[in-house]
């Protein structure tokens, strides 16, 4: 099983990150907008579609405030496996963002690390840019 791991410093505040995470429906308005063209929400799961074009069913499996992590897993194909987990930590002035993802098969481990950093620098980009407005 393929085990990835993104983390990167963001120059904003911990809540103002933790608020957009926190809001599963609005990754393309809040989180990391081009990177994410559109959100929908189907009772627990948000259906994502991204820049690329790639459309991914994500069940929304917990939204935690005390820890700030949400956590979610793609139940459908090309993947036999795959849970993330999104989570936010105070750093200095600012917050570290760590995302987390264990997948099956390996094959796609390439495709989706490539996709996870570029998001987390969309991410990055955004939050730091709201911060400063």
């Amino acid at each position: 099983m393929a085990s990835l791991r993104k983390e990167i410093h963001i120059d904003a505040p911990p809540t103002l990150v933790w608020g957009a995470l926190r809001d599963v429906g609005a990754l393309h308005t809040k989180l990391a907008p081009g990177f994410v063209t559109d959100t929908r929400l189907e009772g627990h799961a948000r259906i994502v579609t991204f820049g690329n074009g790639t459309v991914a069913r994500e069940e929304i499996v917990s939204v935690d405030e005390q820890r700030r992590r949400v956590c979610w897993a793609i139940l459908d194909a090309p993947f036999q496996h795959y849970s993330a987990a999104a989570m936010v930590e105070p750093e200095g002035d600012g917050c570290r963002f760590i995302w987390n993802a264990d997948l099956l098969p390996d094959e796609l481990a390439g495709r989706v690390e490539g996709m996870m950093s570029a998001g987390i620098e969309v991410i990055r980009k955004t939050m730091e840019s709201t911060a400063a407005n």
